[in-house]
Parts: structure tokens; C-alpha cells; sequence
């Protein structure tokens, strides 16, 4: 998928922010049966919820902020979701049904969606209204099953944010309009920007958050990072820009993306000085090579992993499809039947990441 080389340095510290939110308990509790609710799985029973009476992820946590370098919810109580990204929604609506998202919710026990709407590619631009439309529907099946969603803008070619500036303020408006008053959502901004400073991508977001703030105040909103979200160590650089020249804004979290057989120890120590410093949120991550393909590596997976659980680091794993390549988790025709729950239907990476989620 993205090239990535050398190796990073050592970052210069900055404070932390904090912020609390008027929405911290509208999350209403009726959220915690939803489970007990839902349609069967087509083609068998539904499956048990994580336990009988354990409320789903967005009742028992409310709104979430950022306290410190950590993700918060409602109560101020550090969390770290863990959960699944689609794929490209041009490609693979037809992976995001409501029994693939039974299956995530309950088979799974994840906490969050990322639903990924690419802008170009055959995305957004092609069809802005259709494509918001199909990202709303998406998000409104991930609430209604207790996650959280995060709205991935999937930049990607070009690499350049601001090259679709107007398109992303266009698409951040209706989806900040159609949420503000719901505690379920995240905000990512930019997905992988590449071949383009830190300045740049900074003063995208600085733009593009007023516009998610003007109609959602209290929303959390990801920042990407420079080269693929590396925090610039694909490009040769290292997680001190941020550091030191960080986005003038609150409830922040910056993005970190790595492919576990490619990305090795320069982006693992990247990973864990970042976190020490900001906040950080891994929207995307594969067992595989960047290109999410090829053998899996559990092993440095499992050290990624490790690292995360021990700081309260967020992900979602690329993707929940049923793609050819080895990051898809789902066996190739999957999609086009209706059976969607344990490990049967899985590929390799897809037994591995679920059976995480579910720990």
C-alpha cells in the first residue's frame, strides 16, 4: 500500500490538554439491551452478546473527550476501543450488513466502526451526496448496535489534504449537522496525507475542525499525520514536528498507522514516544506488508499490540471486507452469503484479530 523507510529521533515534550463535554450522559441506557434486540443473524440464531448483562460500548461510556494523552468517557475514565475499519465503501457496501454488523457487535464484542469513505477512487467525489448518505446509514447501524463510529475522510491520492479542502469542509458540515447531538461519533479529518509537510497538514486542520466545531463543539476529532500517518517516519522523519508545532486545538487526537511485517522497530519506538507525549489514536493497522497482503506477522503484531493495551492506545484493524488480500478479514465470497459469525468464514488475520477484539 504505502512505501515507508528510515528511522526516527528523539521528540521534544509538550503538555497535554483536557476537556469534558455537555453531552457526557447522552448516551441513554436504553443502549445497553440494544443487543437482546437485534435481528437474528441470517442463516442461524443470533449470536450471545460479551456477557447478559453487560451494557454495549457507547452506553456504558458515554461521550468521549480527551483527558491528558488519553481518550476519556463520560465518567473521566481512560478507555481504548478496539474494533474493525471497513473498507472503501465504493468497493465493499456490500460487507457492511446488518448481519456482518450483528456479527461485529456481538460474535466480536468490538467497540467501534471506522467507517472509510474515500474521496477519490471511484468515493466522494464521484457522487457527494450518495456517498455521504451511504456513510450515515453505516454510522446509524454502528450506534444502534451500541459502537462507536469513526467518520474516516479517506484521503489518500492525492496526498495533499488541502487538495480537497472544500470537499472535506462540504462532507464534515452534514456529518457534524446530522451528530451533534450524539455521543457516537469520532472525526477523522484526513487519513493518510503523504508527500506534503506537517505545516500543511496542520493548517488543513486547523480549518477543517472550526467547521466540525461550529455544529459539534464536543466531538473528539483525529488528526492525521505526515507520510501515511507515520508521524513522518516514512518520510524520514520523526513525531518532533508534531511535538513541537502541535494543531491549535482541543479534544484532539493525532493518528498512528502501521503494517506489522513492513513497519518494524522504528515505527513500534515512534509509537511509544509519541504516546508518551499526545495523544493518539491508531485508526489503521494490518498483521501484513503495507499493502495489507502478504504473510502475516503476529509476532510484531502481538508487540504493537501489547504496547497499545498497556497505554490505553484506541485502534481498528484494516479491514473488515472480504478482499482478496490477506488484511481482509473475511474469506473472498463471504460477503455474498449470509453467515457471518465465528472463525469458519475468516482468513488467517481475521481468527487473529478477532479473537484480540474479544479479549
Amino acid at each position: 500500500m504505502y512505501q515507508r523507510t528510515t528511522s526516527p529521533t528523539e521528540p521534544v515534550p509538550t503538555d497535554g490538554r483536557r476537556r469534558f463535554t455537555r453531552k457526557a450522559l447522552l448516551a441513554a441506557s436504553a443502549l445497553g439491551v440494544v443487543t437482546a434486540l437485534l435481528a437474528p443473524v441470517r442463516g442461524g440464531a443470533a449470536p450471545a452478546p460479551a456477557a447478559p448483562t453487560a451494557a454495549t460500548p457507547l452506553a456504558a461510556n458515554g461521550q468521549l473527550s480527551v483527558c491528558g494523552r488519553q481518550l476519556c468517557n463520560a465518567s473521566g475514565q481512560a478507555v481504548a476501543l478496539n474494533g474493525m475499519s471497513t473498507h472503501g465503501t465504493q468497493w465493499y457496501a456490500q460487507c457492511v450488513t446488518d448481519g456482518s454488523l450483528n456479527a461485529l457487535a456481538t460474535d466480536w464484542r468490538a467497540d467501534v466502526l471506522r467507517v472509510s469513505t474515500y474521496v477519490q477512487e471511484g468515493g466522494y467525489e464521484t457522487d457527494p451526496a450518495g456517498f455521504t448518505a451511504r456513510a450515515q446509514k453505516f454510522i446509524d447501524a454502528a450506534h444502534a448496535r451500541g459502537m462507536y463510529a469513526v467518520i474516516d475522510w479517506h484521503m489518500l491520492t492525492p496526498g495533499d489534504p488541502n487538495a480537497n479542502l472544500a470537499r472535506a469542509k462540504t462532507f464534515f458540515t452534514a456529518m457534524a449537522k446530522k451528530y451533534k447531538d450524539h455521543p457516537g461519533v469520532l472525526y477523522e479529518i484526513a487519513n493518510e496525507p503523504s508527500g506534503v509537510s506537517w505545516s500543511a497538514i496542520k493548517s488543513y486542520s486547523e480549518q477543517i475542525i472550526p467547521v466540525i466545531r461550529a455544529q459539534d463543539p464536543d466531538a473528539v476529532v483525529l488528526v492525521g499525520t505526515r507520510a501515511w500517518s507515520s508521524f513522518g517516519v516514512s518520510e524520514g522523519s520523526n513525531e518532533s514536528e508534531v511535538v513541537n508545532n502541535p494543531v491549535r486545538a482541543s479534544n484532539i487526537m493525532y493518528t498512528f498507522h502501521f503494517y506489522a511485517a513492513s513497519h518494524r522497530e522504528a515505527y513500534l519506538s515512534a509509537l511509544d514516544r509519541a504516546s508518551d507525549k499526545l495523544p493518539v489514536f491508531v485508526t489503521e493497522f494490518g498483521t501484513q506488508n503495507y499493502a495489507g497482503e502478504g504473510a502475516n506477522d503476529f509476532a510484531m503484531s502481538q508487540r504493537y499490540l501489547d504496547l497499545m493495551k498497556r497505554k490505553k492506545i484506541s485502534w481498528t484493524n484494516w479491514n473488515y471486507s472480504d478482499d482478496h488480500r490477506s488484511g481482509a478479514v473475511f474469506k473472498t465470497g463471504t460477503c455474498n452469503g449470509s453467515n457471518w459469525t465465528g472463525t469458519g468464514v475468516l482468513k488467517e488475520a481475521g481468527v487473529w484479530i478477532r479473537e484480540r477484539i474479544r479479549q
